[in-house]
């Protein structure tokens, strides 16, 4: 006889994989594989390059197009460094909520989900459930780009797609793209007393860096005050740098990981070109001293903002499941662009909140978790 979990069961188990992002997500993925399987629904594996890794999707009801997609990924942020007061990977009860790695983000619409798959099944849909669980969202949401390709090529179409993300159940209609980079400034050593015979990579990072806080200031000035946004503009950002060998001797090398994080109306083609195009004059006068200097910018990733669909199904559909009327986006990057971009009407809404997600002691409430389950019971039963 299959196995059977309620939510909390099955939050228990996932929450058990040390899944951070840097590590392999197969265990989980071969758990969840079985588990479907018990239950006869069939799963796909599609791997990454090295093969460490792999999303899972799955079809539930009649092999017809126009279906529900529910999407969550399977990675989590890292624990090192933090100081947490239970086992990070063991589902820990107090006060009302359950703490551990990834319990809030997003194994907890994950569990929910998967522990509804023999409700599913008993339903009797009449328009069809797609899972689809992704792995490394949390650097770049890269996992999920070939899924949802496959997804559009080999299952019946699906119409809507609801990502599980935690928003307290609140339907989150946009949020703003990201552009991520690794730009590396090579430069030409000399003793400081002659820095004009040399390069200093550090200081044509400084000013690449400068780009971004000008570009900043630029958009806070152009900012719509009725943007519903939280910044109500794009943002440019450099959160790692590092590079030099003394402090008498201008810098070698110099590396940066920097981001642009753009409201959905915003082209990001036209950002990365302002971006290239800068550093491009940059290299030119650099290269004018010592031919040997060099600017190299490498994306490290794109993902694409979700905009806010007029009439769209997937906010009706939501909207009449939670009795949400607000309207709600955030700023922070999720896979729900990657589905829009394919043609499916996509929201985010799941259980728990965000401000409790990626920090030590990270947890869900009992009555979060609650609400979501009654929130797929609800879908099951509008979808049969």
């Amino acid at each position: 006889m299959a196995d059977t979990y309620t939510p909390r069961e099955m939050l228990e188990k996932l929450v058990g994989f040390d899944t951070v992002s840097h590590r392999s997500n197969l265990e989980l993925i071969a758990f969840v594989e079985q588990y479907l399987s018990a239950h006869g629904v069939e799963s796909t594996r599609v791997y990454n390059e090295t093969r460490d890794k792999a999303n899972l999707y799955a079809h539930i009801g009649p092999q017809t197009p126009g279906g529900v997609i529910l999407s969550g990924h399977t990675d989590v942020v890292p624990v090192e460094g933090q100081n947490w007061s239970s086992d990070p990977f063991t589902l820990t009860e107090k006060d009302g909520k359950l703490f551990g790695r990834g319990s809030c983000d997003m194994k907890g619409f994950l569990a929910i989900a998967l522990a509804h798959v023999p409700r599913m099944l008993a339903a009797g849909l009449t328009t069809p459930i797609q899972l689809a669980l992704s792995y490394d969202e949390e650097v770049g949401c890269e996992g999920v780009i070939p899924m949802v390709k496959e997804l559009a090529g080999k299952m019946p179409k699906a119409e809507i797609c609801i990502v599980g993300e935690p928003s307290l159940m609140k339907v989150v209609t946009g949020h703003k793209g990201s552009i991520g980079f690794e730009t590396e400034v090579t430069g030409y050593e000399v003793h400081s007393s002659l820095a004009h015979k040399g390069v200093s990579a550090i200081m044509t990072a400084a000013t690449l860096v400068e780009w971004h806080n000008a570009r900043n200031a630029q958009a806070v000035d152009n900012s719509d005050p009725d943007c519903i946004f939280e910044p109500p503009f794009s943002t440019y950002h450099v959160g790692i740098i590092e590079g030099g060998t003394a402090g008498n001797i201008t810098a070698k090398t110099c590396r940066f990981i920097n981001d642009f994080r753009l409201l959905p109306a915003e082209d990001p083609i036209k950002a990365e070109a302002a971006y290239r195009a800068f550093a491009a004059d940059l290299e030119a006068k650099i290269k004018s001293v010592r031919p040997e200097a060099g600017i190299k910018i490498t994306r490290q990733y794109d993902m694409p903002g979700l905009k806010p669909e007029e009439n769209g199904k997937a906010e009706a559909l939501a909207r009449r499941l939670t009795g949400d009327n607000s309207d709600n986006v955030v700023s922070y990057g999720t896979e729900a662009g990657h589905f829009q971009a394919e043609g499916i009407s996509t929201v985010i809404c799941g259980p728990g909140s965000i401000e409790q997600a990626h920090q030590a002691d990270e947890y869900i409430t009992i009555d979060q978790l609650d609400q979501g389950t009654q929130f797929m019971r609800d879908l099951i039963d509008a979808l049969s």
